[in-house]
């Protein structure tokens, strides 16, 4: 079992580019699950229909308890989908909620009943503490990926992360694999991104191109993979997917060289 954090300040592009992976990774065959830690509970729209699941927190709100059945939900591209939810509005901390939902999905033996291939944890990235770490630095994550521009709020939280996770790398936790830079085709973008990475000492994995077929397909409440296969986006998602699948066997590969 592989298992990638991605984080990424809120706004970014972040849970566009997890639930894309996670379609890939599962055309390429895998078993993929996806988990939402945000409060929001908006990672996994894009993967059943735009239609919210219900969350960990909700269902552990409203029953007291709950069964797997109750919690993951299989989305039309096969992928396992869990949100961890937050706290009612003004009440309680978003972080603690999923240290919550963490523990729940341990508790019933999530990972051994799915027996997921890979899973995707979808984190925001605006601060770096308490629950929001624990695919860091609870032995959730192997390894941590960072979402960004080449905006000068998202390069920010950027180094925010990726200056968390190396403290806790000397630890022996989650490695940081590197930086994905969604673009918002500015002028000049590229080169602050490449500047930021070379200052935080982190590669740049891979370049997504802005591509209006993004909100085309978040229109439909559907990834891009899904909506548009044949388009070039849904190629460079599959060739990331590949990129970060790297060292797996088991599954067929998608065509599309990792860069």
């Amino acid at each position: 079992m592989k298992r990638i954090a991605i984080y990424g300040k809120g706004g970014i592009g972040k849970s566009t580019t997890v639930s894309n992976l996670s379609a890939a990774m599962a055309q390429m065959g895998h078993t993929v699950m996806q988990i939402g830690c945000d409060p929001k509970a908006d990672s996994t729209r894009n993967l059943t229909e735009g239609e919210a699941i219900p969350t960990v927190l909700d269902i552990l709100r409203r029953d007291g308890d709950a069964e797997l059945s109750d919690l993951v939900f299989k989305s039309r591209s096969g992928v396992l989908c869990v949100e961890s939810g937050g706290p009612v509005p003004g009440v309680g901390c978003a972080g603690r909620g999923i240290i919550t939902a963490f523990e729940k999905l341990e508790a019933l033996d999530a990972y051994a009943v799915y027996a997921p291939d890979v899973v995707l944890y979808d984190v925001l990235g605006d601060v770096v503490c308490g629950g929001f770490a624990m695919p860091i630095r609870g032995g959730y994550a192997d390894e941590v990926c960072i979402v960004t521009s080449g905006e000068m709020m998202s390069l920010y939280a950027a180094a925010n992360i990726a200056r968390a996770v190396k403290s806790f790398d000397v630890r022996g936790y989650a490695k940081l694999r590197g930086l994905i830079f969604n673009a918002k085709n500015f002028e000049g973008e590229g080169e602050l991104a490449q500047t930021a990475a070379d200052e935080m000492d982190v590669p740049i994995l891979f370049h997504i191109a802005r591509n209006p077929c993004v909100q085309q397909a978040e229109k439909q409440g559907r990834t891009v993979v899904e909506a548009f296969p044949g388009s070039d986006m849904a190629k460079e998602y599959r060739t990331l997917a590949t990129l970060l699948l790297s060292g797996m066997t088991g599954a067929t590969d998608v065509a599309g060289e990792a860069r």
